[in-house]
């Protein structure tokens, strides 16, 4: 994933403790990518945000299905587990 930050985009500061394994480990990639610090976490954490925003959205989309009333049929059900040997 390719960050894309704009430079006059709104910011803001976050303090964040770690452990010393997980800091060193970050200022390793951080040499050895010639990045920052602050350019590898927000890569990270904008990538990890990115993969939980689907699962997310998922839920809340069965939860709207299922407040609708709309369920699989028992058929349907018993054709999943029979596919699965379940």
């Amino acid at each position: 994933m390719s960050l894309t930050v704009q430079q006059d985009a709104p910011s803001r500061t976050l303090n964040v403790r770690v452990p010393m394994s997980v800091y060193q480990q970050l200022e390793a990639l951080a040499q050895a990518t010639a990045r920052t610090k602050s350019f590898i976490t927000l890569e990270a954490l904008s990538t990890y945000l990115e993969a939980q925003r689907w699962q997310v959205e998922d839920i809340e989309a069965g939860l709207a299905e299922a407040d609708q009333g709309e369920f699989a049929s028992d058929a349907e059900v018993n054709a999943v587990f029979a596919k699965y040997d379940a």
